[in-house]
């Protein structure tokens, strides 16, 4: 693999940029691997990634129906934060927060990783408490937040409305540290650096069934031919209860749309993201301009990636009032996620009931963020069978109630 840099830059522009070369290669499916990935969104990418650079395996296909990065990868608003309560959730995605910070180096591919900070308005005397508590969690967790005053909150975003007529700003939860990262090039520097450690990423590649013999995975069916397999991940999102199916188990787990939408470009007028969990609006600037702004899901079961106008209208609504300048803005384009919701609102990252499988999903609204933390501690379950990062996450804690809810700690599953 060349790699980029401003000197290649320069030596290709002397040949026209005639001499640059894919950026990953589209292989044949070999006839067996020592691990195959289901799913080649960001999560899967980074489980092969992990599995080659931490622990040597480097025999692995990502298999992917679509297009890389066709499903939420591409989907979702680009949100990057770390500011849980649980201690397990914290983890997690304090190790994807660092892991992001050094990415573009890692896999030398800028993925435009912006620490640009994160505020989650308190709009209720409930969300000052509860985020007064976070503070101090993140403090005993090593993650850096602080609660905020209203002023210190018009400091940092000038267009903000503290007196909205239904829910004035009453503080926030300020991480400096977090921010945004370009979502398709997350996914695109991944598939990189996985094909260049000779991995085989393998799109328009649909698994149609899974195979086992004695209790074991032993590959799958697709419809370019079966291909066989000593370990199996399953990293698919929206459709993990379908191919748990194939599997012979089932997740608890339902599937909605989450959908977002971006105003016309204008010029910068805000330079942090802002989450306001009561109305439940988020929004930040893109790099292009446009106000990026996100919702609610879904208050019904589907597999769309439409949505639905409801949301959309609701959500600017809100949004006007705490921002009264989008209220001048045209909607550029509205799009929807399928996002694989559980009880708790945390992941799963465990061992599937089928020998030699592993299961990646339940990641809900929040999946992005999460990525190269995700990524790490799947490709060391399966590469070790444990993993510290994954193992309060596991199918066992919904039969021993022992759930790590952030439904109510975060009040949204962001």
């Amino acid at each position: 693999m060349k790699r980029y840099s401003a000197f290649a830059v320069v030596r290709e522009a002397l040949s026209y940029h005639m001499g640059w070369e894919r950026a990953w290669a589209s292989p044949e499916p070999k006839k067996k691997y020592d691990a195959i990935i289901i799913g080649a969104g960001g999560h899967g990418l980074a489980t092969a990634y992990y599995l080659g650079k931490n622990h040597g395996i480097k025999n692995v296909a990502v298999l992917e129906k679509g297009w890389l990065g066709g499903g939420n990868t591409g989907r979702n608003t680009t949100i990057i934060r770390s500011n849980y309560l649980q201690d397990a959730s914290a983890a997690l995605y304090e190790k994807a927060r660092s892991l992001y910070e050094t990415m573009s180096q890692d896999l030398n591919y800028n993925v435009m990783f912006s620490p640009r900070g994160v505020i989650m308005l308190a709009q209720t005397e409930h969300e000052v408490r509860g985020y007064k508590r976070t503070a101090q969690a993140n403090a005993l967790q090593g993650v850096t937040t602080e609660f905020i005053s209203p002023q210190r909150v018009k400091e940092i975003v000038p267009i903000i409305n503290l007196d909205g007529p239904r829910y004035p700003v009453l503080g926030g939860l300020w991480q400096a540290r977090g921010g945004t990262a370009r979502h398709d090039a997350v996914a695109w520097g991944y598939a990189r650096a996985c094909s260049a450690m000779g991995m085989d990423v393998i799109q328009k590649c649909e698994v149609t069934s899974i195979r086992q013999e004695g209790g074991k995975v032993v590959g799958v069916s697709t419809n370019r031919g079966d291909i066989a397999c000593d370990k199996l991940g399953i990293v698919v999102a929206g459709h993990s209860g379908h191919v748990a199916d194939m599997a012979g188990f089932r997740l608890p787990i339902e599937s909605v749309s989450l959908q977002a939408l971006v105003s016309e470009p204008i010029k910068p007028c805000m330079d942090c993201v802002v989450m306001a969990n009561t109305v439940h609006g988020y929004m930040s600037q893109s790099d292009k301009g446009e106000m990026v702004i996100g919702g609610g899901a879904d208050g019904y079961n589907n597999y769309t990636q439409r949505g639905s106008f409801h949301h959309a209208e609701e959500t600017v609504r809100a949004l006007c009032e705490t921002f009264p300048m989008v209220s001048r803005l045209k909607m550029l384009r509205q799009w929807g996620g399928i996002v694989d919701m559980t009880g708790d609102r945390s992941p799963i990252l465990s061992k599937a009931p089928l020998d030699g499988v592993f299961i990646n999903c339940g990641w809900g609204t929040g999946g992005f963020k999460a990525i190269p933390g995700s990524g790490w501690g799947f490709a060391e379950l399966m590469a070790r069978g444990y993993s510290p990062l994954t193992e309060q996450f596991g199918l066992d804690r919904f039969k021993e109630g022992r759930f790590i809810d952030e439904s109510v700690a975060a009040g949204v599953a962001h």
